[in-house]
């Protein structure tokens, strides 16, 4: 967005805080001149935090402290400014940007002020704070134009529109122009500008015209990519640096939908239509990777981390695409001979009395405590934990806290392999046949464990229609009806109860799954199943093993 104060125009973009959107982060600063961090009054500097301030200290942004939500009953103003200095001294901030000023704010009250004893009574500091502290942009207005893709758009009508901030010149509807690269990749090509836009308070605007420092939006231009440079065709083409985008971490195998409902419920449901879907998002997303295999049907996807891959599929499904994935994989490397993989830094938030349970969840899965922080009736821990060690944990952090425990985690470097980390230690309830669950089948089965499906829904064998509190899968008949006969005893035909079942949304699901389970996908559900659905050929299949 933008707004404007005292004839001053101010762009405002907001960063995603979590680090699997790291590419989107590093191509916002680029095209920004400072940075306001957020730091809220209570619970302080975030992992979150420490990655985006991090990035904008790397590009040598000038920071604005902002410590928000003064107003909460537990606001810690006397601590949060040492931990902010720790946190930039821990980051080898320079000195200019530990002496950044401070401000404290109320979001909700929509006030500001420099002195935490002091009541603000309105934004009127923050606005002279940016005015005074962020430097204006550096640019010659007068000197042919230079704007660097930042990101992608797409529209229907228009097609590609790219969208930057323009570092020299000017740009004008109908302005010809040069499109190329920083890598060489493809040969400088002219175009024309067809339309250009910019943001004014939250409106996309139409402008025949835009100068140095304007963040605008240009359509016109049909193969544009992130990371091109648009330069003005009368001049020399010369090619902008591009932000150093920081490698995925997190692979997983997107299929076509093979199960036996597979074409049911979904709008696209191709190799084609998958394919064609997944290297489009390659042109907004530049920090996803996707390759095909030698499978036509499947294709490896990687990304920053679970969140990051779990939106692509849930955008999918949304948009009425059918496929199935894989148990998340971290990305491996080899550095200098040595097998590595990514680590994380895990900062988990919890009443004193989960601690135990936490760091022994913690020590199974090859985490390494660094800290320990009293925070009045709760603690912050702080692991150096692998990747994979996180997968599956949340439900467990969830159980072990009561619900009370709040957990984030940051990449953070690659580390030599730290050997096997035990998975899931419950097994599954697998489907006998397909049919539909009926409410006898489900009565008999939820003795066995929890049960993920309800009376009515259809079922396929090799589905997973459960949990089994025991380590070994289990196959059950869900769809089995009560023997009719004449025969009657009391008590015996009373009313069947069932448990109510537990439903899991995607990222529970992508958590639950084990290495021989897939996850099936489609605009109206989501189904775990076996990879091998016949429980005759699974059988043959371990007994092989």
């Amino acid at each position: 967005t933008s707004v404007c104060y005292n004839g001053t125009k101010i762009n405002i973009i907001d960063t995603p805080g979590h680090a699997d959107f790291g590419g989107e982060v590093e191509r916002v600063l680029n095209m920004v001149d400072g940075v306001l961090l957020l730091v809220d009054a209570a619970e302080g500097p975030m992992p979150q935090t420490r990655f985006v301030l991090s990035k904008a200290l790397e590009m040598g942004q000038k920071i604005i402290i902002v410590v928000n939500k003064i107003d909460k009953p537990d606001a810690r103003l006397d601590e949060i400014g040492d931990e902010v200095l720790e946190l930039l001294i821990d980051l080898d901030a320079n000195d200019e940007q530990l002496e950044s000023p401070i401000l404290f704010c109320s979001g909700r009250s929509g006030t500001a002020s420099l002195s935490q004893y002091e009541p603000g009574k309105d934004l009127t500091p923050l606005f002279e704070t940016i005015l005074d502290y962020i430097p204006a942009p550096e640019g010659d207005e007068n000197a042919p134009l230079q704007m660097l893709i930042s990101s992608i758009d797409y529209n229907d009508y228009v097609g590609r529109i790219g969208i930057g901030r323009i570092e020299s010149g000017s740009v004008k509807v109908g302005q010809n122009i040069t499109v190329g690269d920083h890598f060489n990749s493809k040969k400088p090509y002219n175009a024309k500008v067809v339309n250009v836009l910019q943001i004014q308070e939250l409106q996309r605007v139409p402008v025949q015209e835009a100068t140095v420092g304007d963040i605008v939006w240009i359509s016109g231009i049909e193969n544009i990519t992130i990371g091109d440079t648009i330069c003005d065709a009368a001049s020399e083409f010369k090619a902008l640096p591009v932000a150093k985008i920081s490698e995925p971490t997190v692979e997983m195998t997107f299929s076509v939908n093979d199960s036996p409902f597979a074409g049911r419920e979904g709008k696209f449901v191709t190799s084609r239509q998958l394919r064609d879907r997944l290297f489009k998002e390659l042109l907004r997303d530049v920090s996803l990777r996707v390759e095909e295999t030698e499978n036509a049907d499947s294709f490896s996807v990687c990304g920053r981390g679970e969140m990051h891959l779990s939106i692509l599929i849930e955008n999918m499904r949304r948009e009425g695409y059918e496929l199935s994935v894989s148990t998340p994989r971290v990305v491996l490397k080899e550095i200098d001979g040595v097998k590595c993989e990514p680590m994380e830094l895990l900062v988990v938030d919890v009443p004193e009395e989960s601690v135990g349970a936490v760091m022994e969840k913690m020590g199974t899965r090859k985490a390494e405590m660094l800290t320990m922080h009293p925070q009045g009736a709760r603690m912050r821990l702080e692991f150096s934990v692998p990747a994979r060690g996180l997968f599956g944990y949340k439900s467990e952090f969830l159980t072990d806290t009561k619900g009370e425990g709040i957990m984030s985690s940051v990449f953070n470097g690659y580390e030599p392999y730290k050997g096997d980390i035990p998975r899931r230690k419950t097994g599954s309830l697998i489907s006998f046949e397909t049919g539909e669950a009926v409410t006898y089948g489900l009565f008999n089965a939820q003795e066995r464990g929890a049960l993920f499906i309800g009376a009515g829904t259809p079922v396929y064998e090799g589905m997973i229609v459960g949990v089994s509190p025991k380590s070994e899968d289990l196959v059950v008949n869900v769809c089995k009806k009560k023997h009719l006969s004449n025969t009657r005893a009391s008590g015996s035909d009373d009313a069947l109860r069932l448990i109510p079942c537990r439903k899991l949304s995607l990222e529970e699901s992508l958590e639950f799954l084990a290495d021989d389970e897939l996850l099936e996908i489609t605009p109206k559900n989501i189904r775990i199943r076996k990879r091998i659905l016949s429980n005759q050929m699974r059988a043959k299949a371990k007994a092989k093993i």
